[in-house]
């Protein structure tokens, strides 16, 4: 496993008082910016799908494409991503992966057509799976301390909050200004800093020797990007056309290869060893059903707020703050009340708050007044913010420093294939709906349904998790 030079964890920063208390929050900062770039494609491009369909006359197919194809990427190669920072350092994979989402961001801005748009964020995907595992595992073992490592993490999550946050409102301003290509140019700015502070306050970590599972990958690859076109062109050809039967078929076969490989072979793709930790299994499966639930809420949104009641790009994004504000205040309020609650139990209470506030949506029209609205999804957001971080606080407890980088793909693998599949079936919903006015509150159903099975999967396997490391003798080994 990738761990820091013996220099680095022996000595502390030398220098003034003033600069070792500067240090962490520009460390903090530099591994914050993949993360703020990633997040920001998601929550930016969705307020500009109006925009995209109009000026690029994309359907909702494409559209759908251009959202999920880069999380397609992402999420088939996040384990690969995570085996790379392993064997070449995730200092190293950090810096690659941010160039490579400058460059894409760059090709995204000068797409001339829907086509190459979906090309641009494929390679967007590609760059994210390089540097988002090697972030959560530099920022580990940058702050080796428990304590401390829940606070930056509390902290981490906040800014990368704040941006998703404000990601709509944002791209609302920049698409009605200056056209939907600036939500693209948005990323290089941040790029350039981000490289820039990685390079000077992150240390370099250990290189590993070990083997890349390449064929287990690319049977992951396969599966995926079967699953993807069978949700996505579903509608659009029909469940029993002769593509959509293809790639049921594709991925029975991709999937099936790839359980027959993980079985027999001494370096499987997943690490099946810590599924067996009850407390790792469970952020997982929150991880998943948590994506599915709000990216694919948010997804809808934007279109509901656009096609349905009509307003502009601009006007979306500001009616989308009230109800994104909450994250970054969310994860502060985690990083104070982690100390009283443990992560089980906050996952638990949050996770049913974002369910019941969904459920309360499930009756939504075009005319449902503006505050309602906004009162319930601000409330699921609350949760929200608290889920994030503790999610991967739990994740990180139960698998311990030396797992921290397959953990940390793990977990955002199966973050974002739910954050593939929720946007996915959250279009399947409005493109099969009997009307445009009933989708969304189908979509509604559907996210508070997710948000409840993870609050059950918390508390069955997180919680109990947690109540076996209490009650285990001081000193015992996992």
């Amino acid at each position: 496993m990738s761990a820091i030079s013996s220099a680095t964890m022996s000595s502390p920063v030398q220098g003034p008082p003033k600069r070792r208390e500067v240090l962490p929050l520009w460390r903090l900062t530099a591994l914050a910016t993949g993360f703020v770039m990633a997040a920001l494609d998601v929550t930016v491009v969705n307020v500009a799908g109006a925009a995209l369909q109009e000026r690029l006359h994309a359907s909702l197919s494409e559209l759908t494409w251009i959202v999920d194809g880069y999380v397609l990427v992402f999420c088939s190669l996040l384990l690969l991503g995570g085996g790379l920072a392993n064997r070449l350092g995730a200092k190293r994979v950090y810096l690659w992966g941010m160039a490579v989402f400058f460059l894409a961001s760059l090709g995204c801005a000068l797409a001339p057509d829907a086509a190459v748009l979906v090309a641009a964020r494929l390679a967007q995907g590609v760059g994210a799976a390089l540097f988002m595992p090697s972030s959560l595992s530099l920022l580990v073992f940058s702050f080796p301390e428990r304590r401390l490592r829940t606070r930056m993490l509390g902290l981490w999550s906040a800014i990368v909050a704040t941006s998703a946050g404000l990601g709509p409102t944002v791209g609302g301003l920049l698409v009605s200004a200056f056209g939907w290509q600036s939500i693209f140019l948005l990323n290089l700015p941040v790029g350039i800093a981000g490289i820039l502070l990685a390079r000077r306050h992150i240390a370099a970590t250990e290189a590993r020797t070990v083997r890349l599972a390449v064929p287990g990958h690319a049977l992951w690859i396969v599966a995926l990007a079967a699953l993807s076109f069978a949700l996505i062109e579903g509608p659009r050809l029909g469940w029993g056309a002769g593509g959509t039967l293809a790639s049921y078929a594709v991925l029975a076969l991709a999937g099936g290869a790839l359980v027959v490989r993980e079985r027999r072979a001494d370096n499987p793709v997943m690490p099946w060893g810590l599924f067996r930790r009850p407390g790792f299994a469970g952020a997982n499966l929150v991880g998943f059903l948590f994506n599915f639930a709000l990216y694919g809420t948010m997804f809808m949104l934007a279109l509901y707020l656009q096609q349905s009641r009509g307003a502009g790009a601009f006007r979306a994004g500001l009616e989308l703050l009230p109800m994104t504000v909450w994250f970054p205040l969310a994860n502060l309020v985690y990083s104070r009340i982690s100390a009283r609650l443990s992560n089980g139990t906050l996952l638990t209470i949050f996770l049913l708050v974002a369910g019941v506030a969904s459920f309360s949506m499930v009756t939504v029209t075009p005319s449902t007044p503006y505050w309602v609205l906004a009162v319930a999804v601000g409330l699921a957001n609350i949760g929200a913010g608290v889920i994030s971080p503790a999610m991967t606080a739990a994740l990180v407890d139960s698998a311990g420093p030396e797992h921290a980088n397959v953990a940390g793909s793990v977990l955002n693998a199966n973050r974002q294939i739910g954050t593939m599949v929720g946007i996915a079936g959250m279009s399947v919903v409005l493109g099969t709906a009997a009307d445009r006015d009933s989708g969304p509150a189908l979509c509604f159903l559907l996210a508070g349904t997710a948000y409840l099975a993870g609050a059950a999967g918390a508390g069955l396997l997180i919680v109990r998790s947690e109540r076996l490391e209490a009650a285990a003798p001081a000193g015992a080994t996992r």
